[in-house]
């Protein structure tokens, strides 16, 4: 077997983001031997693309991971430019700078490019047709680097969540603590992914290589196994929490309500599933089961660092 040409220079692209936070605690350790720059919203301004430019190249790094995104949903139906700006064209050009210096770029994308009209997971190769302003910005993102021509690895996955940041899990518990009860949209189908679980199963990929990479760039979804609702997803977070009375998060009681009983700006696909099949056959990655993946985030790394309300 031949040696793995592993990668020296990392860049990461949107260090504070969920994807991109766990992604600057996991990296240092996966790779103690590789260099790595982590730029944030005070190192890069989006709207100005000569930052990005000037970002890569004074780094020069033989990969990139873009886990930068503008993922305010329904503001972006207000803030189409801006929606656009950082997650159209941002990517595009951190694919040609990437073309340039002959690195590999690894670029997050989502399940919202679809208009969820299908009942069984999606796969790669299903038509897009997104629904809102911030899954149009996310396609026009994937379409300028995969016709960038780039050695890149584009993964689409939904519903992230984590113990830090601005996610459903903690908006659940923030709740709890305010309501008696919460009603929560029964009618939308998808799949909770933990940030760690996604950025530790990136690391899997980048473990593999420049040469395995650069084989087999392409489009992949990177997802958990299962489905459930939101209020499926809410059940299970507070069916989590500790029986103990002492506990200090309180279990609210739940109401099943559909999506027109709670309009938003944004239209969400009714089914968002993706099917994770392409990237288990082709690099070996594959997550667990959506709710294994939930209780390792609550019950091991809620007692390591607690839960941030």
């Amino acid at each position: 077997m031949s040696e793995i040409e592993t990668f020296t220079r990392l860049l990461l692209i949107g260090g504070e983001g969920q994807i991109g936070s766990a992604l600057a605690r996991q990296l240092p350790q996966a790779f103690p031997q590789a260099t790595l720059h982590v730029t944030t919203q005070d190192r890069v301004d989006f709207t100005k693309p000569e930052t990005l430019t000037r970002a890569v190249r004074e780094f020069a790094p033989d990969l990139i991971i873009n886990a930068a995104a503008y993922t305010a949903v329904d503001r972006a139906e207000q803030e189409p430019d801006l929606a656009q700006q950082i997650n159209g064209i941002a990517p595009g050009i951190l694919a040609e700078e990437a073309k340039r210096l002959g690195a590999t770029l690894i670029h997050y994308s989502t399940d919202y490019v679809f208009d969820g009209n299908k009942r069984t997971p999606y796969v790669e190769d299903d038509t897009v047709h997104p629904l809102n302003e911030y899954g149009l910005s996310k396609r026009a993102g994937e379409i300028a680097v995969r016709q960038s021509g780039a050695c890149a690895l584009i993964l689409r996955t939904s519903w992230v969540y984590g113990l830090t940041g601005h996610n459903f899990l903690l908006t659940m518990r923030r709740l709890a603590s305010e309501r008696e009860a919460l009603r929560i949209v029964d009618d939308q189908i998808g799949v909770p992914n933990d940030s760690e679980a996604l950025a530790a199963a990136t690391i899997q990929l980048v473990a593999q290589g420049k040469t395995r990479l650069r084989e087999n760039a392409g489009l992949y979804h990177l997802s958990a196994t299962g489905e459930t609702s939101w209020f499926g997803f809410a059940q299970a977070i507070f069916a989590a929490l500790p029986a103990d009375s002492k506990s200090p998060h309180k279990r609210p009681r739940l109401i099943p309500i559909t999506t027109e009983e709670y309009p938003l700006p944004a239209t969400r696909p009714a089914y968002g599933v993706l099917s994770s099949e392409r990237l288990r056959q082709t690099l070996g990655i594959s997550l667990p089961s959506w709710q294994a993946m939930l209780q390792t985030c609550l019950a091991v790394r809620g007692q390591e660092s607690g839960i941030r309300d």
